[in-house]
């Protein structure tokens, strides 16, 4: 048995001989230099390339750390604002309450709640003229922010 397997062996490694010294020659074999120089042009460009890469996600970034940060303190003042509303609202209601405590017949109460109704209305009117100045304010400097920090991320590109 040890002869048949000898045998086969050697089959196997004559039918493989080709192969083999194929691999041995491939080994030795010397890579050109114009080949070198491509593949380390390569490299420098995709190098290049990450850097830009790396450049243009650190914009993007500060684009839109800048714009959250202006509209967290854009939602802080107008959550400071409504609530200040809230409160002028409650004490103009009990100042109300403590002028029609205070009148002395039907008719002197019915004029103080109409002065109270008009007076609060013309507040209503005030916050609404002033709510829409202030959102068309800060929906221009929204979109002029947001135009800046596009053209600041894509000067590059241009």
């Amino acid at each position: 048995m040890t002869t048949d397997t000898n045998s086969v062996l050697n089959t196997v490694k004559e039918a493989f001989a080709p192969v083999t010294e194929a691999f041995t020659k491939l080994q030795s074999m010397e890579v050109p230099e114009a080949a070198r120089d491509f593949v380390k042009k390569q490299a420098e460009t995709a190098k290049v390339r990450a850097a830009d890469f790396h450049a243009g996600s650190e914009k993007v970034t500060a684009a839109v750390e800048t714009a959250v940060a202006g509209s967290v303190a854009e939602a802080a003042k107008i959550s400071r604002n409504i609530q200040q509303a809230l409160y002028q609202d409650v004490e103009a209601f009990f100042a109300g309450i403590d002028k029609l405590a205070s009148a002395k017949s039907l008719s002197e109460a019915a004029q103080i709640q109409s002065e109270a109704v008009r007076a609060q209305g013309e507040v209503l009117v005030s916050r609404a003229k002033a709510t829409s100045e202030y959102l068309g304010k800060l929906v221009s400097e929204s979109a002029k922010t947001a135009q800046d920090n596009f053209s600041k991320v894509y000067s590059k590109t241009a």
